[in-house]
């Protein structure tokens, strides 16, 4: 799939966007053909340098950019070419959903396994060992805690596990 094709999918952009942030945004989403120094970038991009070269390292920590390095013979600095790897978009995004689905199992297991508590005048909630450490008062206000239902929680977990697995082709059953 070509660079311009995978910039127009908004699922892509929302996965570059989270990578490198607002100010990184305008890099991510340029990639120029062929090498290109981060200086080059700066000046065409109208950023600054910094800006540039943060996208540049998260691009490469995430395996989306790569480097070449050339030193100046005269100056003995170096030059960094950059090149854009955006082939490894889809697989890094399911890596992500691979990663999601197993946070979210572990906290659908700590819902499910935990008793909380909450405080309705500041919506603190509380594991029934901190409310009972805090006399089953909130420590903010002193107004007593009640009981938390998390089932819809739990459920909408739920839901969203369902709809991961089947996105993911999992097989939760065998």
């Amino acid at each position: 799939m070509a660079f311009e094709d995978l910039l127009e999918d908004p699922v892509i952009q929302k996965y570059l966007h989270e990578l490198v942030g607002p100010k990184g945004m305008p890099v991510a989403a340029a990639p120029p053909d062929g090498e290109v120094t981060d200086e080059e970038l700066a000046e065409k991009l109208d950023l600054e340098l910094n800006d540039v070269r943060r996208a540049l390292f998260i691009l490469y920590e995430n395996d989306l950019a790569t480097y070449r390095r050339l030193r100046d013979e005269d100056s003995g600095w170096l030059t960094y070419l950059w090149t854009f790897e955006y082939d490894n978009i889809p697989e890094n995004l399911e890596e992500e959903l691979y990663r999601l689905h197993d946070a979210l199992e572990d906290r659908r297991q700590y819902e499910q396994n935990h008793e909380f508590y909450l405080c309705e005048i500041c919506s603190i909630r509380f594991e029934f060992g901190e409310a009972m450490d805090f006399g089953f008062e909130c420590p903010e206000c002193g107004s007593p805690v009640e009981s938390m239902d998390n089932s819809r929680l739990v459920h909408a977990m739920d839901d969203r596990l369902d709809a991961l697995e089947d996105e993911l082709n999992i097989d939760v059953e065998g």
